[in-house]
């Protein structure tokens, strides 16, 4: 193939094997596929679109229905606002008639928080053979492939799409899958798949209207990033901080993909050129956070910042040791700050 040498096909070669020998990432995402594109492509049907209600669209965001996806959900309150709009938004996306990247670019302005995830995951669901999903996952596997193209500079979102679609596809003929099975490789690649299996069964017990909120501890760090990221507006870092949005993701900073590396979370300040990086750690932290910051915010001063810009980092868990104590007190742009939960009944 023009793009994947060899050394990717290889690679994704092995990702496929890793995950048909995972059982339990087979049963929670891959072989559900039937199931949820029947169930779906007749609810997003462009004739039933009119009587689409909101709980029916909010269902579909939750991973216990999509089997698929696990942050969909966060922006159902802006998408599902005004539900008359969000219906012309949908017609438009499921217009055949109409260039893929015309549609995409339409129904990004016509519905906020409408963005590049929930797009073609709809895509995906109501024509399998020609849509692939465009997410933060999927695009930190591209790039940890070395296969994320290079965009205009004014490319819109559309255009964007159609040259990573075209990519997915080409991938996903190389290695002879499907593109709802090449959107499952990418939770292979992952360096922890055990902790992804426990994660998902977590969400899947979560109620559709549900909102993680508080916990006295957290099993996974991935429930203390999900906690963070779902309750940002109450914390403190809020007022100075906003979660780093990119056109089509407002919430992009979020498991931000840089090369094989994964942000937690990537912040902007809301007036200063400044950048956040942002390490979780569910428990006690040591002095090699440190250097896992470190390389992250270089990567963000090289990749993405202005030369003028500041580039921050911030380390939060539940306690600090003095390894890394001592680390940090060397590097004047990198805190700790510990964190607390409460819970209360109301």
């Amino acid at each position: 193939m023009n793009r994947a040498n060899q050394s990717v096909v290889d690679r994704l070669q092995q990702a496929k094997s890793k995950m048909l020998n995972n059982r339990d990432l087979m049963q929670s995402i891959v072989q559900p596929k039937d199931e949820v594109i029947d169930r779906y492509s007749e609810l997003f049907n462009v004739k039933r679109i009119e009587s689409l209600t909101k709980e029916e669209f909010q269902r579909f965001l939750h991973f216990k229905n999509n089997r698929h996806w696990t942050g969909l959900y966060r922006s159902q309150a802006k998408i599902c606002k005004d539900m008359d709009q969000l219906r012309e938004a949908l017609k438009v996306l499921l217009n055949v008639n109409l260039e893929i990247d015309k549609r995409i670019d339409r129904v990004n302005r016509m519905v906020d928080g409408m963005g590049r995830a929930i797009m073609s995951a709809i895509l995906l669901i109501t024509e399998p053979h020609n849509y692939g999903v465009w997410n933060n996952t999927s695009e930190g596997g591209l790039k940890q492939l070395g296969v994320w193209p290079d965009f205009e500079r004014g490319d819109s979102l559309g255009k964007k799409y159609l040259r990573i679609n075209g990519i997915l596809k080409e991938l996903a003929k190389t290695i002879d899958v499907d593109l709802w099975t090449l959107d499952s490789i990418w939770w292979a690649i992952r360096t922890s798949p055990t902790e992804d299996i426990e994660y998902l069964e977590a969400i899947d017990r979560i109620e559709p209207e549900a909102e993680l909120r508080s916990s006295f501890s957290f099993g996974l760090e991935k429930y203390l990033h999900e906690f963070l990221v779902d309750n940002w507006e109450l914390t403190e870092l809020s007022e100075e901080w906003d979660i780093y949005s990119e056109e089509g993701n407002d919430k992009a900073g979020y498991k931000y993909p840089c090369g094989s590396w994964e942000i937690d979370i990537l912040a902007k300040h809301k007036t200063e050129n400044r950048w956040l990086v942002i390490e979780l750690k569910r428990n006690q932290t040591s002095d090699a956070t440190a250097g896992q910051i470190l390389r992250y915010m270089g990567w963000v001063r090289k990749e993405l910042a202005e030369p003028k810009d500041k580039v921050e980092g911030l380390i939060i868990a539940k306690q600090i040791d003095k390894k890394l104590q001592y680390a940090i007190s060397e590097v004047p742009g990198v805190k700790f700050r510990g964190y607390k939960v409460s819970f209360s009944l109301d």
